[in-house]
């Protein structure tokens, strides 16, 4: 095992989905490190089509602000305080989950929230933790990831490793991060707010800062499948 491969790993290993946060900003210099490393994510034919909008300061508690606005009044619209809003993504999101897929998430779900004392049933208390991916779980920044449109699935697929790459380059500077689906659901408004053109795909959003490690969401992780749950080896 070399040393870079045992800083590899612990990195991998360290990072979590961090779902409260300090209020404290990250310098510039320190996100422009993290971009910079993550722009070395491979692409298809190397278009790097990844772009980012990323909030600081005032603006990320404008953004939230005007995006909780915009939840809970879908939320209002279909008659509940806490009703999910309804997804209008720009690229579909999944038509379903089953096996351990489905066994996957409902553990996650369900560790999440035991962390926030959200017993089984409660569904109001669900929808409210639910409703934190619009508070961006307390985070001082958040980016949004684009992709043009005419590159379509593949384009989404090497965003994800740009994803993947923000994520390990900000453990390893310290800083705390969650990719969020979630906020693609609000496509259309996020289009409109940040002046996003429509030729353009909305991916996800990515908070980031500085974890709160005594947040109660912050005290669980979760497992991976074993090497042999992945590979079908063919010799």
């Amino acid at each position: 095992m070399t040393p870079e491969y045992q800083t590899l790993s612990e990195v991998f290993a360290a990072r979590h989905s961090c779902r409260g946060f300090r209020p404290g900003p990250v310098p510039r210099e320190v996100i422009e490190q993290i971009v910079a490393t993550a722009g070395r994510a491979p692409s298809w034919c190397n278009a790097q089509p990844w772009q980012l909008i990323v909030t600081t300061g005032a603006e990320t508690d404008r953004f939230r602000a005007a995006l909780q606005a915009q939840v809970t009044g879908e939320a209002a619209t279909a008659g509940s305080a806490t009703a999910a809003p309804g997804a209008a993504p720009d690229l579909p999101f999944p038509t379903g989950y089953s096996g351990p897929y489905l066994d996957r998430r409902r553990t996650c779900g369900w560790q999440l929230y035991e962390a926030v004392g959200v017993g089984k049933g409660d569904r109001a208390g669900s929808a409210r933790q639910m409703l934190e991916n619009f508070r961006l779980f307390g985070a001082p920044h958040v980016a949004i990831v684009t992709s043009p449109a005419e590159l379509g699935p593949y384009g989404a697929m090497d965003c994800g490793g740009f994803v993947t790459a923000f994520t390990l380059a900000a453990q390893a500077l310290g800083v705390a991060t969650i990719a969020q689906a979630a906020l693609a659901a609000q496509a259309p408004f996020l289009h409109s707010y940040f002046s996003i053109p429509d030729d353009r795909l909305v991916l996800c959003g990515i908070s980031f800062g500085y974890e709160d490690p005594d947040h109660p969401a912050n005290g669980f992780r979760t497992a991976r499948a074993e090497v042999a749950d992945i590979i079908d080896w063919k010799a």
